[in-house]
């Protein structure tokens, strides 16, 4: 095969083509810091990559998902602690009240301080928190405790997926803690006061403590549930740090393997100018100089 200077200069050409390239590349890789910087580059990168990255994003939604549960269960944990010293104060004033030697004008006081700590349960069990109310289950736009009767009926859970087909129930009911029955106890002691009748005074220490071990149990299931969103937050860690990590060692460069890469194309470069330059046919100004 008879090769001539066509062919030569050619063949340079399409090499110093394909080394600019390829320097072409590696400055691409070193500035964004990334193996590619189009799907085109690698397809096989590029379909993991998209597959890392929504792995992480959905990891993110989750702990966003998490955060909302938290103000839910920290609100409504503060909010029950308050309904229980409000309930324990009202004891200490069944107890009292219970003395025989207090007469109908000590009670009424104990009377006017038992409405107020009625009002203040009815507060709490109004809860608001960012316009929501946390008590009323769904209905978080409708006041739970508006007018008489007062008390809570029927609560529906709000559930919010905090993990993949894992859902999460956020609020506590609030028909069992601020149930008719309540008030309703609360509305008997405060008439016992009222009419001075002390069997009546008596047997409301018993309500109240019941009350109290509702609100107690209340909790009880909250604080499980919070161990148990704690757990599910350390999960959710874990998984973005691997996602985050692989997709890290899919995309990102080892810069360097790439400045090494770099630095030997150019030197291939240089020889191959110089060796092309060699190859050109000299001309009549060659001669000329």
């Amino acid at each position: 095969m008879r090769i001539t200077q066509g062919m030569l200069s050619n063949n340079m050409l399409r090499n110093l083509s394909s080394s600019y390239s390829k320097l072409g590349t590696y400055m691409d890789q070193l500035s964004s810091g990334k193996k590619i910087n189009k799907p085109s580059d690698d397809p096989v990168i590029a379909m993991k990559g998209m597959n890392y990255r929504s792995q992480v994003t959905e990891v993110q939604q989750y702990k966003r998902n998490t955060n909302e549960v938290h103000n839910w269960m920290d609100n409504s944990d503060a909010a029950l602690d308050k309904a229980t010293q409000a309930l324990q104060k009202m004891r200490e004033l069944a107890v009292q009240a219970s003395n025989d030697t207090y007469g109908s004008e000590e009670r009424k006081n104990i009377m006017s301080e038992v409405k107020q700590l009625k009002e203040h349960i009815i507060d709490i069990a109004n809860t608001q928190v960012n316009g929501k109310f946390i008590f009323n289950g769904t209905k978080t736009d409708e006041k739970p405790i508006d007018n008489p009767p007062f008390g809570i009926d029927t609560v529906s859970p709000v559930k919010i997926e905090v993990s993949s087909n894992t859902k999460l129930q956020a609020n506590v009911d609030g028909a069992e803690v601020f149930g008719q029955d309540l008030f309703t106890n609360m509305d008997n002691f405060i008439n016992a006061l009222d009419t001075n009748n002390q069997s009546e005074i008596e047997a409301s220490i018993g309500t109240v403590d019941d009350n109290i071990d509702k609100v107690i149990n209340t909790r009880a299931d909250l604080g499980a549930r919070m161990n148990r969103l704690e757990l599910i937050e350390n999960r959710l860690s874990s998984q973005e740090i691997n996602a985050k990590r692989m997709m890290s060692n899919n995309e990102d460069i080892d810069y360097e393997k790439v400045i090494t890469e770099l630095t030997a194309q150019e030197s291939v470069h240089r020889a191959a100018l110089s060796a092309g330059s060699r190859i050109i046919q000299p001309t009549l100004l060659d001669f000329l100089r």
